[in-house]
């Protein structure tokens, strides 16, 4: 759980010439790569101890040095919506900094904040649209992050917060990458934010990001607006390129009365409001929604191997009076 530090810390200057500042909550300062990691092509940035970014096993990655440079000094408030942004502190009981379990022990993630696939450990059930199947044990914590993985059998990663809110603020640090050779018959990395009542698409859904393969090099979001289900799927597309997913990126959504915006590394790519018609609710008219992390299988068996990492998951409220 995040450690509690009063208002005053969480200030996190942004320097007028484009530069960084040193973060001041200390979540946001957390070396780049921690045991349980896989190294390899996601070694984009700087990290602080190379020791810590050995090789963890699995067949997901070779082994690269990482880049030499000055770690948790880069600043990552700077590089997220919240710190660029002055959200302010994350909800504590419901973020979750990914930091138990290890490489050599992997854990459930954490019971009180997550729904397991399956509804409980060592269970599974049916997979997007009836494709495969998605499993608890396809997910697990290494001592600092989240991992899901996509089998070729058709067993994926889910995994389901347990906070629901109507209007809020979500961010997460993600990267995926295929394992094995691309058959074009690939997992879909993305987080979501999916209706409390299960009511959909009646009640919205915000895909903030969805994409059709893991480690493209554009993002993708899908926002829902809340329809009926007689009439075809009514919504928004954003599409942001140059944007190498392979690597560590900081995604985050804010959904407000008046919009629902998109953000990566702290950075808004999409901004949207209203559009009600005679067949749909105005898109951010969504009800109250909680997050979902899901490597999803649309091909059933046959698939290429996928992982999935999330560095954190934080969820921030949202208030009239917020900035």
């Amino acid at each position: 759980m995040v450690a509690a530090v009063s208002m005053a810390a969480l200030v996190v200057a942004v320097p007028a010439d484009g530069g960084v500042a040193a973060p001041a909550a200390p979540w946001l300062a957390r070396p780049h790569c921690a045991a349980g990691r896989i190294p390899g092509a996601y070694d984009a940035e700087p990290v602080a101890d190379a020791a810590a970014c050995g090789p963890t096993g699995g067949g997901q990655g070779a082994a690269r040095r990482p880049t030499a440079g000055a770690g948790p000094a880069l600043a990552e408030a700077a590089r997220t919506a919240a710190g660029r942004h002055g959200w302010g502190p994350p909800l504590g009981r419901w973020s979750d900094e990914f930091d138990y379990g290890s490489a050599g022990e992997p854990a459930v993630p954490n019971p009180d904040k997550w729904k397991p696939a399956g509804g409980g450990v060592a269970t599974c059930w049916p997979g997007h649209a009836g494709n495969g199947r998605r499993c608890d044990k396809n997910t697990r914590v290494y001592g600092g992050v989240s991992r899901q993985t996509g089998e070729a059998n058709g067993d994926s990663g889910w995994l389901a917060s347990r906070y629901g809110q109507r209007s809020g603020r979500w961010e997460a640090r993600v990267r995926s990458e295929g394992v094995g050779e691309n058959n074009g018959r690939q997992c879909h990395p993305l987080s979501i934010l999916w209706p409390d009542s299960e009511r959909w698409p009646q009640d919205g859904e915000y895909d903030y990001p969805e994409n059709g393969a893991p480690g493209e090099e554009c993002a993708e979001a899908f926002l829902h607006y809340p329809h009926d289900p007689d009439v075809p799927v009514q919504q928004k597309l954003a599409k942001k390129c140059g944007v190498d997913l392979s690597a560590w990126h900081n995604i985050a959504v804010e959904w407000t009365p008046d919009h629902v915006r998109g953000f990566v590394d702290g950075v808004q790519w999409y901004s949207f409001s209203g559009g009600a018609n005679a067949d749909r609710e105005c898109i951010q008219c969504a009800r109250s929604m909680h997050q979902t992390i899901q490597l999803d299988n649309f091909y059933g068996s046959g698939l290429q191997g996928a992982v999935y990492e999330v560095d954190w998951a934080r969820v921030y409220p949202y208030s009239p009076d917020s900035p």
